[in-house]
């Protein structure tokens, strides 16, 4: 279950030679007997508990309880023959590390009953030697009582934190590969048709110059303004990579407005409080997107932009006053529309567009991304 150096616990509160001293102490306790057969059967206790104690975080399955009961029973011999009750802090941090539920109470209920009985009946057998350490055997029991269920909520929470360490790590990698597939896409969109256009139009220019120059030089003024398009559109696809600042983009959206004669308002605040730079850079892109097509493509006079947080999400809402329709409305084609939606189902987000009187978009991110930050037997 654990590696060798593990054998000595971690993370318990106490340093790991205490551990080391609680190893030595029963040799103390085992020599205090003056019957050569009681310092023999101690040690070999001893030398058995270390020995069951390091088959049990090698072993699986069922040998794992076997091992621990091994070592519940020396540590009961222990305190009853010899007073020595500090093995069952090491069975405590090693129960602690089981994380099969039913294994766990049980072990530990069978390590805390045994434990308290064997140190009543000591009570009543070692007086001396028990009440000149009692502070210690307190200390001890409650060990016992509080130590499992720390050692059992520390690796649980360990591996929560490992799984949504590779969470995280499997996101990371997945924006990589749909940022890839976006370059992709849009540069087969805005390059690969106007490059196609671009060497037809040359191979038409050439067999023209010698026949119709003046349709040659026609088709190389074409091919002028289509290689200024493409070159204009590969800088705004490198805009777009940029990362996006919902403020900054609400100042370059109002710039866009003015530019086209726009009557606009904006409502809410653009500062956003408490989003992940990638649900911010999405939504940026996707509310520059919206406002495009409004300018471009619904010759409306009007635009209205709502920015709403609210505790279950993040709400943009576009509004125009133009020619929206339902056949406008088509996410495998035009307007941008499909690229906003694959960005925003990344982030669980959603793209809601109504036709009605004009155009109104909606674009919600839920909460539960924006806080983005199974069990065996041993």
């Amino acid at each position: 279950m654990q590696s060798w150096y593990n054998i000595f616990p971690k993370n318990t509160g106490l340093s790991v030679y205490v551990w080391i001293v609680f190893c030595i102490l029963p040799f103390y306790f085992i020599f205090r007997s003056s019957s050569g057969i009681e310092i023999t059967f101690g040690i070999l206790m001893i030398v058995l508990f270390f020995i069951a104690y390091r088959l049990s975080f090698i072993s699986k399955g069922w040998l794992v309880y076997v091992w621990v009961g091994i070592e519940i029973a020396i540590s009961i011999v222990m305190t009853l023959f010899f007073g020595y009750v500090y093995f069952a802090l090491f069975l405590a941090f090693f129960i602690g590390n089981i994380q099969n539920k039913i294994g766990f109470f049980t072990l530990y209920v069978v390590l805390l009953f045994s434990t308290i009985a064997a140190v009543n009946v000591s009570f009543f057998t070692q007086n001396e030697l028990f009440f000149s350490q009692f502070p210690f055997i307190v200390i001890c029991v409650i060990g016992v009582i509080l130590l499992p269920f720390n050692t059992y909520n520390r690796n649980k929470r360990e591996k929560l934190e490992g799984q949504l360490e590779d969470a995280n790590l499997r996101i990371s990698q997945l924006m990589v590969i749909e940022e890839r597939e976006r370059i992709a896409r849009d540069l087969h969109d805005t390059l690969g048709q106007k490059l196609s256009l671009i060497g037809l139009k040359s191979d038409l220019a050439g067999k023209l110059m010698d026949a119709n120059p003046d349709a040659a030089k026609s088709e190389i003024s074409d091919i002028q303004q289509t290689a200024r398009t493409a070159l204009k559109e590969v800088r705004e696809m490198v805009t777009d990579m940029r990362e996006a600042n919902l403020e900054e983009e609400i100042i370059r959206i109002q710039q866009m407005l003015n530019a086209a004669q726009k009557k606009f308002t904006i409502e809410g605040n653009p500062k956003l409080i408490n989003i992940p730079l990638l649900v911010e850079n999405v939504v940026s892109m996707c509310l520059k997107e919206a406002v495009t097509n409004v300018v471009k493509h619904s010759q409306a006079s009007y635009c209205h932009i709502l920015i709403k947080q609210s505790p279950d999400e993040l709400l943009i809402r576009v509004q125009d006053n133009g020619m929206g329709t339902p056949e406008s409305i088509d996410f495998t084609k035009g307007n941008g529309l499909r690229g906003m939606k694959e960005r925003l189902e990344f982030v669980n987000g959603s793209l809601e567009i109504r036709p009605l009187n004009g155009t109104t978009l909606n674009i919600r991110v839920p909460n539960v991304i924006q806080q983005t930050k199974q069990e065996g037997l041993v």
